[in-house]
């Protein structure tokens, strides 16, 4: 077990693990809220999304093979309904868990979304997916609470008027933050489709968020580590001042040499 920790924080360090951090509230983003107003939960929850990699690559993967206008509105719906429950449910009753864990959750959606999208249910597993409509809904829950995880770490107040007031302003954030974000991407696979690359290249567009996916899941699987097993990753202090003592030491040696 300590060997596969090791091997995968190395892992995650050479993949560059800030994105496990892309969805933290930072502490001058905490006092904005403090000192803020509605507006500020709203562009808050609109940077969120528009910076959540996981949130718009599921959507991406949602909309990548609709052709239809329609088919759009109705899935993006959907899903948005989906993560307005959990958002402002989970947030108001106070209900959490281990958003690195959530957050794996959301990127085990990612790689769902590009598999499916491939044909994988069919080709390798020989199964019918299941139905499209409940797949984004059931996604849209599990996304809702991931960002009802990050939420709760912001100060939102005492009086329950105001609590309901900023949750609300953060949901309309991200939901503002969602049409920009569908918006490039329904415009730009509209101008692809039309292109002969799209066909060559969907399927390995696909494969592409499922390698996504795995990405985002071991970082923030590196992300739980750390959480569970904090005293693993630290640099003991003892063994700190020992390297740099054995440092002084080769160095003396060294400058001793080149004197003779």
């Amino acid at each position: 077990m300590t060997r596969w920790r090791s091997f995968s924080a190395t892992l995650a360090a050479l993949l560059c693990p800030a994105l496990a951090w892309a969805h933290g509230i930072s502490q001058a983003d905490k006092q904005r809220m403090l000192d803020g107003g509605y507006l500020q939960y709203v562009e808050l929850g609109a940077r969120h999304m528009l910076t959540g990699y996981d949130h718009l690559l599921f959507l991406l993967g949602v909309v990548f093979l609709l052709h239809r206008f329609m088919d759009v509105v109705r899935l993006v719906t959907v899903f948005t309904l989906g993560h307005c429950i959990t958002l402002v449910g989970a947030t108001l009753l106070q209900i959490t868990w281990n958003y690195y864990l959530v957050d794996a959750l959301i990127a085990i959606s990612v790689i769902y979304k590009g598999f499916d999208n491939n044909g994988g249910f069919q080709k390798h597993l020989d199964l019918t997916p299941p139905p499209i409509l409940w797949a984004v809904f059931g996604f849209g829950l599990l996304h809702g609470f991931g960002l009802s995880t990050r939420l709760q770490q912001l100060p939102l107040g005492d009086d329950t008027a105001g609590i309901v007031g900023r949750i609300l302003s953060f949901n309309l954030g991200v939901e503002l933050g969602q049409i920009v974000a569908l918006a490039a991407m329904v415009a730009g696979l509209a101008l692809w489709r039309h292109r002969p690359s799209f066909a060559r290249f969907s399927r390995l567009a696909n494969m592409g968020l499922v390698l996504a996916g795995v990405y985002l899941l071991f970082v923030q699987l590196h992300g739980l580590q750390h959480d569970l097993y904090a005293d693993d990753f630290r640099f003991p202090e003892a063994e700190h001042r020992h390297v740099h003592e054995d440092m002084e030491i080769e160095n003396t040696t060294d400058a001793s040499r080149n004197s003779l």
